[in-house]
């Protein structure tokens, strides 16, 4: 039987180029897409700029975002394409973690 639901974690990196005004609007932007897709439970933690392990196009920091929701498994498919096409994200992985 197919799951109709399961529980992921998302993290992503923006560039902190963008300025606190855009680095709001991403979150908000990826929070409201999670919100009209039908996700549940949405939790958002940003964590800041924080030093990157090793350079990205040149930056040597990045500004961190973990998100958590519940949703049916084809969802985080079409999160990563968005995430894919918005400027400003400097890398993502999302994981489906066990119940």
């Amino acid at each position: 039987m197919a799951k109709l639901s399961a529980n992921y974690e998302l993290m992503y990196i923006i560039d902190p180029a963008q300025g606190e005004e855009g680095i709001a609007a991403t979150i908000a932007k990826f929070e409201t897409l999670a919100a009209n897709k039908g996700c549940e439970a949405i939790s958002v933690e940003a964590w800041g700029n924080r030093k990157l392990a090793y350079p990205i196009n040149y930056k040597t920091e990045g500004y961190y975002v973990l998100m958590n929701f519940t949703s049916d498994p084809s969802f985080p498919k079409e999160l990563e394409r968005v995430l894919r096409i918005t400027d400003g994200i400097m890398r993502f992985l999302t994981v489906c973690k066990g119940e």
